[in-house]
């Protein structure tokens, strides 16, 4: 057994709230995701979709202390999951609303279900409606709430809620995103073993 394999806790950053300068600082559900992807340390990495970071940054910071270590089974998931196909945003955002409404205040429901629901089906009847506009502000700004409205809901297990949307957005991505897990996408080996064994997830290089 490797000197890694024997002290993972050492080496692999604990997950906690916000950002981090460095991995003995500790990191977000993100920065870990670029500390085992092998990219420079950051919490907006190339290796997994701009929306679906978004989406897992949100979540790591809303979960609570207690329940964030649970984040950690996702991140295998999103390491190599990518792409520019614009219906990743849309189902992204659509998922995400559909788990929020059901419990989060009216007010946060104007704001999502016309940004996720409208746009998704507009967009998949070429209706001119702007991509580039949903993208960069409808799409953030719906997934964003939904996050938000489920942490602040009055429902007995926001964590777990919280841990459920990370999983559908994931889920929602894969389902049109290209996973490139080539040279374009580096894992240092041994960490992502270590992420694997720690998360419970059997992972493939």
């Amino acid at each position: 057994m490797s000197g890694y394999e024997a002290h993972p806790p050492e080496l692999i950053p604990i997950l906690s709230r916000g950002k981090h300068r460095s991995p003995r600082q500790g990191a977000c559900f993100m920065e870990l995701v670029s500390f085992l992807a092998g990219e420079r340390w950051s919490d907006h990495p190339a290796c997994t979709h701009p929306l679906l970071a978004a989406v897992a940054r949100d979540v790591n910071d809303y979960t609570s202390n207690a329940g964030r270590p649970r984040l950690a089974e996702l991140i295998p998931s999103v390491i190599g999951l990518t792409g520019e196909d614009l219906h990743i945003d849309a189902r992204i955002a659509l998922v995400c609303a559909q788990r929020a409404l059901p419990v989060v205040a009216a007010e946060r429901q104007q704001t999502m279900a016309p940004h996720a629901a409208q746009w998704a089906r507009s967009f998949t009847r070429d209706n001119p409606i702007s991509p580039k506009a949903f993208r960069h502000r409808g799409a953030p700004t719906t997934v964003r709430a939904a996050v938000e409205g489920i942490a602040l809901a009055c429902v007995p297990q926001p964590d777990a809620m919280l841990l459920a949307l990370l999983s559908d957005a994931t889920g929602a991505c894969a389902t049109w995103a290209c996973r490139d897990v080539g040279p374009d996408t580096p894992r240092d080996s041994a960490a992502w073993a270590a992420a694997c064994s720690l998360t419970g997830t059997a992972g493939t290089l």
